[in-house]
């Protein structure tokens, strides 16, 4: 448990320096961008902007996340980082509908661009976001949230090498257009991003069944189990990204308390082994019983 707490706590300390060299390198892209009259600059920064927000709402998450159980959340408060993952994806696409806004404008009055301070920034920028990739990439293996962080530092050190070589093209071309183009696959990105994982974070929020799953399979295996007659009135959904979970009737051929708590050990562990479900509730039921308002029919 120590070891545990060592872990999570160093962990704080790099989403705490990730979140810092976002901020500081957010604001160094902004003061170029207007500078320089470069969009696809100032772009970047509002991404970079957006990371260092998902990177402070994921360690709140986290914080909060580590509560125990009580008497108001008895499964626990792991929830709180699918509804971060939920804020920050909706302001991921926020932002992405601004920046093509802002580059339709910018098409309608072109604005002259500096071109040097593009590239100088923008090389700044490919470091930073180097750095943080590099803070988060061990965490990214074990939570969605900061993955989706780490995934959005690396998406934004392409961005940076795409801005340097639009800031390259503005220097030997004068081509003023390749920052606007940019802008507009900058925001093309961030949107694509934005909504491919939205419909993930809320089908974990409205406790959808686990995609990795099949009910159908679920009842099967189960029903496979000696001493099963029949399996319904069956619910699976996750608690948190991690932990999978199952409520289900179970009809069993006997009346013997040894002999169910027998086949109720078994299922538990079919259900564990098999099929990644770390929590079941099972409610066991005898043949004589009347189950057929289970099935919602008459008999």
């Amino acid at each position: 448990m120590e070891h545990n707490h060592d872990t999570e706590s160093i962990g704080d300390k790099r989403l705490t320096a990730a979140i810092a060299v976002n901020v500081l390198l957010t604001v160094a892209q902004v003061i170029g961008g207007s500078i320089s009259g470069s969009l696809s600059l100032i772009a970047d920064a509002l991404h970079n902007l957006s990371d260092a927000a998902a990177l402070g709402i994921a360690l709140f998450a986290r914080k909060i996340g580590r509560k125990p159980p009580d008497k108001f959340k008895t499964f626990g408060y792991k929830r709180a980082e699918i509804i971060a993952a939920l804020i920050n994806l909706t302001t991921l696409i926020i932002i992405g509908l601004y920046l093509i806004y802002q580059a339709i404008w910018r098409f309608v009055e072109p604005e002259k661009i500096e071109g040097w301070i593009v590239v100088i920034v923008a090389g700044i920028a490919l470091c930073v976001d180097v750095i943080t990739a590099t803070l988060t990439y061990t965490m990214s293996k074990k939570s969605m949230n900061i993955k989706a962080a780490f995934l959005h530092n690396v998406s934004d050190a392409l961005a940076s090498v795409g801005v340097l070589i639009a800031g390259t093209l503005i220097l030997l071309y004068g081509w003023y257009w390749t920052d606007t183009l940019l802008t507009l696959m900058i925001a093309g990105y961030v949107l694509w991003q934005g909504f491919t994982m939205l419909p993930k974070t809320m089908h974990l929020l409205m406790e959808g069944t686990p995609d990795h799953l099949s009910i159908e399979e679920v009842i099967e295996s189960m029903e496979s189990v000696e001493g099963v007659e029949n399996i319904h009135h069956v619910h699976i959904w996750q608690l948190d990204e991690h932990l999978n979970a199952l409520e289900a009737h179970v009809v069993v051929n006997s009346n013997e308390l040894s002999q169910i708590e027998e086949i109720k050990s078994a299922l538990k562990k079919l259900l564990s082994d098999r099929f990644e479900i770390g929590h079941s509730t099972l409610e066991f039921e005898h043949p004589e019983q009347n189950i057929c308002e289970s099935y919602n029919r008459s008999c």
